[in-house]
């Protein structure tokens, strides 16, 4: 089987909302109050990426963080963090009000490309909401996230082959999908990929994303509306779909029942051995 690239968590902010803002705030905090623009970055949760909703939040390492703390508006910020984590019943979040320049839970470094996939997000789309945001963009935790990842993995994510394999192994959060990086992503049978195939589904995983540029700014809930796929986009999926499914069988699948039976015949031998 092919070694997928690792999904983690986005970062979880546990901040009382003192560390995420609007983008009307951000912009009046860099052009009023004289926060420095390298501590304000995108912030891209579920919501943000599928809706396209712009949001930032403050993001800060520990070596800025005395720079930082020069500022007035930042330090008011830092302060409410502070209260609200040594209020908390949890130790470790009290302990995290030691750091208040930090999101409670870190899992990159913030100069990364990253494939983002939104834990939650609605079965009627024909193919999964994912997509690649640019380095500098902070993931929350509403999402998941590959860091550097190579593009094919986005072509596996957004197939129909995958679409498939979690409606039967993730959880529904009532009709809405309920993504799961151990039970969606690590699970996932696939067969061994040549370089031939990772330089095929890279090409189609490019087709896809500009496809979608093409009808910007449409948003990725606008897209994937079932029945309303503008044609280019429903063009780029399918040649993912026939590159990606003649690698399982060498040629497509009939349907998704076809789809689900050799995931599973590929998925016993994965867990025999």
């Amino acid at each position: 089987m092919a070694d997928l690239h690792e999904m983690n968590f986005g970062n979880m902010p546990n901040d009382d909302g003192n560390l995420l803002l609007d983008l009307a705030v951000a912009t009046d905090a860099i052009r009023r109050h004289g926060v420095d623009p390298r501590f304000i970055r995108s912030f891209v949760g579920s919501q943000e990426f599928i809706h396209g909703r712009e949001r930032r939040c403050i993001w800060v390492t520990d070596q800025d963080v005395s720079a930082a703390m020069k500022n007035e508006w930042l330090s008011a910020k830092f302060d409410a963090v502070i209260e609200y984590r040594s209020g908390s019943d949890r130790r470790t979040t009290r302990r995290l009000g030691e750091v208040p320049h930090r999101f409670g839970e870190i899992r990159q470094s913030g100069d990364e490309t990253v494939i983002v996939v939104p834990r939650v997000s609605s079965e009627n789309r024909p193919y999964l909401p994912v997509g690649v945001v640019p380095p500098g963009t902070i993931i929350g935790d509403r999402n998941f996230a590959l860091f550097d990842a190579p593009l094919w993995n986005l072509a596996l994510i957004t197939s129909r082959v995958h679409w498939v394999w979690i409606s039967t192994v993730c959880v529904r959060l009532r009709t809405d999908f309920s993504y799961s990086n151990t039970l969606g992503w690590n699970t996932f049978p696939l067969p061994k990929l040549t370089e031939q195939n990772r330089s095929d589904l890279t090409s189609c995983a490019e087709g896809i994303l500009l496809a979608r540029e093409a009808h910007f700014p449409a948003t990725v809930a606008e897209l994937y509306t079932t029945g309303q796929m503008p044609e280019n986009l429903r063009a780029a999926h399918e040649r993912n779909d026939e590159v990606l499914e003649r690698v399982y069988i060498g040629r497509r699948f009939r349907n998704d029942t076809e789809r689900l039976e050799k995931l599973f015949e590929l998925y016993v031998k994965m867990t025999d051995k």
